[in-house]
This record gives C-alpha cells, structure tokens and sequence, in this order.
C-alpha cells in the first residue's frame, strides 16, 4: 500500500510539493495526476489526500471517494464544498474536508465590480449600440454615492468590500450567518436582512450554497429589494429562486447581474437570456489567469503541511 496523492495539476508544474522520498510522519507520498478522466490514476484505497479536479461535476468527482478507505484530506479547489458534499457520507469518520480559501478571492471580487459597473453604466447596451453603429448618449446610474449589501461574508465578501472602497459609495453594510465586528464594521446576521434590503441600491450575494442558503434569495427576498435596485449573484444559481427573479426583472423594478444560474449551464431558449436588465456571465468568478498561481501554492502548502504532520488550513468540516 501507498500514501497516495491524487492531483488535478500534474506534480512537476507545482513548486513547493513536499518531496516524495522525504521521510517525516508520512512514509513517502505518491504523487498521481487526475483531473477527472475515466481511469483513476491508481487505487482509490490507497489514496490519503484528494485533490478534487476543479469545475468538475459531483458525478464525475464523488464516485472515488466511496473506495477512498484511506484518506485523510479532501482540498477542493473551489470556493465552495457542494459539488462534493453528496459524497461525504460513504468517507470513514476524521476526514478533513478543506476549501479553497485564497484562491478566488481575487477574481471573484473583480468580477463583481465588473458586473455591477457594467450593470449600472449600460455597458451592453453600449455593446449592442456599437454593433448597430448607434451612439446611445445620456446619464447613466453610478456606483458612486449607492448603498451596497453584501450577502455572505467571508473571505470573498471582504475582498468584494475592498474593492468597492475607492468607489465612494454611500454605505456598505455586511451580512453572514452570525453577527460579528470585524476591523470595517459590524457583520449583521441573517436574520436582519428584511431590514436590510429596502436600504440597499446594490445587493450582491456572495454566500455558499448550504441547506440553510439554498433559494435565501426567494418572492419575498426580492420584494424587499428597492425600486430599480440591482441584484448581483456570484455565489451558486440555486441561492436565487429563477422564477422570483424572472417575475421581478421581467417586471422592469429591478435588474440582474449573475455569474451563476438555475439551472446551469443555462439552456438555450431559457427566459433569463432574453430578460430585460439582466446581465449573464457564464460562471467565470474565479476561472482567470489568477486561478492557477493560487491554487498551486495552496496545493504545496496544504501537502507540506499534511506530510510534516502538521494541521492542514480551510479545514471547513470533519466527518464523523
């Protein structure tokens, strides 16, 4: 039997992996590539750290870990952890299931600021315009002097938040699960968000996809909104009821911005395409030039933890 290692990234593009022959309170890992085709790299049961391939679906990454009777660590490399959580219950107890913090948080924020610019300044009718040679002048929203809300926040939520500092907006104000203080103001809890969102110009949504967030943003979510407010949704599609939203836009009192969808991808011929005030990005929040950098020396410091023995990071559930 081995120690394993299954990676989406092959072993010699990572720098910083421990090496494999070092000797610590591990034996010697294994380094195996796997991003996700038909033939496992090795035998699942020999596998102790699981690097899941990245924008992969659950039907192609939760098959192994049923035969994964050694592992250790699960390291997603995304955000979030839903695309594996189905497969949770058939892992021993003491499985370490860690996220990947640090990695999209930069891309995610940026893209946020452009879809809320884009969103606010017309940009695609700007776009359409140009393709019809049509010079579409007048006043335009600003993000200057809006009040913003930030559903969900974490690490992206506060990395959304320092990018919108030097667009002089009026108000930020913070939503996660449980109230907090943090060092740029008071986090306000869930359950404060019908006070929360009639004050709101800008709402983005930036929770993971749990039970408890699945469909938050529902009728009566979006009937709180302000008139003319703008929805924006980098989290995952099912955290927005599709059908509220479309009766809401289709209505003209307020519009859309989101890098996610339900369902998605999203089908030709689906209403939201066409809906009047939204925006559609084809979920690329954290896919950028940025994204492979990070998530590499994420990859190399979780391992040199885990062959050092050390505690691994982002560890965000253990089974038991």
């Amino acid at each position: 039997m081995t120690d394993d290692v299954w990676l989406p990234i092959a072993a010699d593009e990572i720098d910083g992996l421990p090496d494999p022959s070092a000797t610590g309170s591990r034996k010697g890992l294994n380094y195996l590539y796997w991003n996700g085709g038909p033939d496992y790299p090795g035998d699942p049961a020999d596998c102790v750290f699981y690097a899941v391939p990245y924008m992969k679906p659950s039907g192609i990454v939760v098959p192994p870990l049923a035969a994964m009777t050694s592992v250790c660590v699960v390291q997603t490399l995304s955000a979030g952890i839903d695309h594996v959580q189905p497969g949770l219950g058939s892992l021993r107890p003491g499985v370490q299931l860690c996220n990947a913090r640090g990695v999209h948080e930069a891309s995610t924020a940026e893209l946020t600021l452009a879809l809320i610019l884009a969103s606010l300044r017309g940009i695609p009718g700007f776009v359409r315009g140009q393709d019809k040679e049509e010079w579409r002048g007048g006043f335009y929203p600003a993000l200057a002097d809006k009040s913003v809300l930030i559903v969900g926040y974490g690490s992206i939520g506060a990395a959304i938040e320092d990018r919108l500092a030097p667009f002089e907006c009026a108000r930020v104000a913070r939503v996660a699960r449980s109230g907090r203080a943090t060092a740029r103001g008071e986090v306000r809890a869930l359950t404060d968000l019908p006070a929360l969102l009639p004050e709101a110009d800008v709402v983005i949504v930036s929770t993971p996809l749990t039970e408890q967030t699945k469909g938050l943003v529902n009728a009566s979510f979006l009937a709180r909104m302000r008139d003319g407010a703008l929805l924006v949704n980098v989290a995952r599609g099912p955290v927005v009821d599709t059908k509220a939203l479309l009766a809401e836009v289709e209505s003209g009192r307020i519009t859309a911005a989101l890098d996610v969808t339900d369902p998605e991808p999203l089908p030709p011929g689906h209403p939201l395409w066409h809906a009047p005030g939204v925006l559609i990005s084809p979920h690329v929040g954290g896919s950028t030039s940025a994204f492979m950098p990070r998530a590499k020396r994420l990859l190399a410091g979780q391992l040199t933890r885990f062959a050092a023995g050390e505690p691994v990071r982002n560890v965000v559930l253990t089974t038991g």
